[in-house]
């Protein structure tokens, strides 16, 4: 007795293509996976007097808070200060507070979870 292969039934050809649907998309979720970079914050890094732009974060550096609040800027990204506040260096809101004027700074301190710790912050005359 020979055995002839039968005709693939509509429910063998619809698995089929669920198996081949779901490994293309397995493959293509790999891809995209690996195409991410990595957005690992900067933690713990140290700053030792180190010349920042200093002024409000949200008025200056346009930052999102819940109030005005004191932050430097490093190379272009802007970090909230711990350990100082805004007013700690005078009106905020005077004529060259640092609400209505950005500011040269002397800091020292650590970023953590993107913040800057401030250990030291010494203002720098124009």
């Amino acid at each position: 007795m020979i055995l002839l292969p039968t005709k693939p039934t509509f429910e063998k050809i619809d698995i089929m293509k669920n198996v081949a649907i779901l490994l293309l998309f397995t493959l293509f979720s790999f891809g995209l996976k690996a195409q991410t970079g990595s957005k690992k914050q900067v933690s713990n890094q140290l700053i030792t007097n180190q010349v920042v732009e200093i002024a409000c974060g949200e008025c200056q550096f346009k930052m999102k808070g819940k109030d005005c609040e004191l932050a430097i800027r490093i190379n272009g990204k802007s970090y909230f200060v711990d350990g100082k506040g805004i007013d700690d260096f005078g009106d905020a809101h005077g004529e060259h507070g640092f609400c209505n004027a950005v500011s040269k700074a002397e800091v020292s301190g650590k970023i953590v979870n993107n913040r800057f710790k401030a250990t030291n912050i010494k203002l720098l005359t124009k």
